[in-house]
């Protein structure tokens, strides 16, 4: 009972019950079919998938031969010094002179032709074929030239389009590498470069006369002119994508219907979402302007480039420069290809280790250690140190000049990386310049030019700070994606110990 002074009950009424479900069973919706569900947006061909409409064998096969040329190619790039070795070499009249004024015309017309845009705007099988056959044509007139002049201009030629043939070589055998391949390539490139310069030695010794020295490498240059037959060095798959060319591309897509491997890939579905040709990427002068990073990254490459190349005569020639007398030529030639191969296997063992920032600026700084030690302490050293730490500096320079074009080669974007690894082996061949200069002055002032590159040599070590690090990257295709290449942060350490721009761990 309630007391009369609480409050009365008031009962609510209760709303009413939910309808009652159907007791018929609803069907399910069935599970969607692969054929139901909507297409994943199409994403853009990539340059990775190249290695897939290739096939494994068929990209072996071309990285051989794009590394066979390098041999004889260095009989053309390499043997100016061999012409200035004996006075039977070269036409009779101011033999001195002539030989020391075509090293420079030489290194002045490499520094100009590499920087040709041929690659980039021709493609790099017809680049490649044009510069063959320049290259072939000018080593007949050069091996036929009756008088000084004839013979200077010819040279100039020669030299001109062996660059275009080199510049092209290098870029195809880098554009159909994978980024676990690329160095293993670049390196056995390297190396038959070297063997090319130990033979050439060998044939200047043999040879009676040096139209027989350049006949010789000239005339294999003549086989590689099969490159031109359809199928067997095609064009660049990275080069195809960013032209319109859908043609030549339809050949990398009949490859994956011909192959049942290649045809249940996933991946290799990228060739099939084509993008229109209006949506294709193209070079864009005003957008390359503004591409800040882009010009940071080249103008510490090729500042770094300039200093290793130029650096390099100075330790070759330093205990002859100290002492007084001249070095002999046998003994240069034989240390500088032999640091040059030992520098390629060592950039084999440790750039895809440790980075190639990090081994750039490893070889940059102990190419400055060399000199400053050299120049501050000569007095006080004996020979036998002063051979050691001009080896040591001549070993440095050419890793970190070898180091730098493949670093320029990897981070610049395709539409622009003809251009880009030409403008680098430019700066390069400015810097060789040196050599043929001191050699016209006879070594006068040697000091202050060896001063001046060790300057430039620890500015070059704090640029390369800038730089971002390329290991296991894929190249860059569009000035955009060049323009994410940024360098990765000094005190933080990733998870996945993978440098800047990789992919995010799931876990992570």
């Amino acid at each position: 009972m309630t007391s009369p002074d609480s409050p009365p009950l008031v009962s609510f009424p209760m709303p009413a019950p939910p309808p009652s479900l159907p007791s018929s069973p609803v069907p399910s919706s069935p599970a969607p079919s692969s054929s139901s569900m909507p297409a994943p947006p199409s994403l853009p061909p990539t340059g990775e998938v190249m290695v897939l409409a290739l096939g494994r064998k068929k990209q072996r096969v071309l990285i051989a031969l794009s590394i066979l040329p390098n041999l004889f190619l260095a009989f053309l790039l390499s043997s100016d010094p061999l012409l200035t070795l004996s006075p039977r070499w070269l036409p009779a009249i101011s033999v001195s002179s002539i030989s020391c004024f075509t090293l420079v015309l030489v290194e002045m017309c490499l520094s100009c032709t590499s920087a040709c845009p041929c690659p980039c705007r021709l493609g790099r099988s017809k680049t490649l074929l044009i510069s063959l056959t320049l290259s072939v044509v000018f080593g007949v007139l050069v091996c036929v030239s009756p008088y000084p002049s004839i013979f200077i201009v010819m040279r100039f030629c020669l030299a001109a389009a062996s660059a275009g043939v080199y510049l092209t070589l290098y870029i195809t055998r880098l554009e159909l590498c994978e980024p676990s391949l690329r160095l293993v390539a670049t390196m056995l490139a390297g190396l038959m470069t070297v063997a090319g310069e130990l033979l050439l030695l060998a044939v200047a010794l043999g040879c009676q006369s040096w139209r027989g020295l350049l006949g010789a490498g000239a005339a294999p240059l003549t086989l590689f002119l099969s490159y031109g037959v359809p199928g067997v060095f095609p064009e660049s798959p990275r080069w195809l994508l960013l032209s319109e060319r859908s043609a030549d591309m339809s050949a990398f897509g009949e490859r994956r219907n011909s192959s049942r491997e290649l045809r249940d890939d996933e991946s290799f579905t990228e060739l099939e979402a084509e993008p229109t040709p209006s949506s294709r990427p193209r070079l864009s002068f005003p957008e390359l302007f503004h591409s800040k990073n882009i010009w940071k990254n080249m103008f510490v490459l090729g500042f770094t480039s300039f200093i290793s190349h130029g650096i390099s005569h100075c330790y070759s020639s330093f205990r002859g420069d100290v002492r007084g007398t001249a070095p002999s030529f046998y003994w240069t030639y034989l240390l500088s290809v032999s640091a040059g191969g030992g520098a390629w296997l060592l950039l084999w063992a440790t750039a895809d280790r440790c980075g190639r920032r990090g081994i750039l600026l490893l070889f940059m700084t102990m190419t400055g250690l060399a000199s400053l030690i050299l120049l501050g302490l000569v007095e006080y050293l004996s020979e036998t140190a002063i051979t050691v730490f001009s080896v040591l500096g001549l070993f440095s320079s050419q890793a970190t000049a070898s180091l730098c074009i493949l670093f320029t080669a990897e981070i610049m974007p395709t539409v622009i990386r003809g251009c880009s690894v030409g403008a680098v082996l430019a700066l390069g061949c400015v810097g060789r310049l040196s050599s043929p200069i001191m050699d016209l002055r006879n070594h006068y002032g040697y000091f202050l030019h060896h001063v001046i590159y060790s300057s430039l040599a620890l500015l070059a070590v704090l640029s390369i700070l800038l730089l971002p690090e390329s290991k296991r990257k894929p190249l860059p295709q569009t000035l955009a994606d060049g323009e994410q290449y940024r360098r990765p942060p000094l005190g933080r350490r990733r998870r996945d110990n993978v440098p800047l721009l990789a992919t995010p761990n799931p876990e992570t």
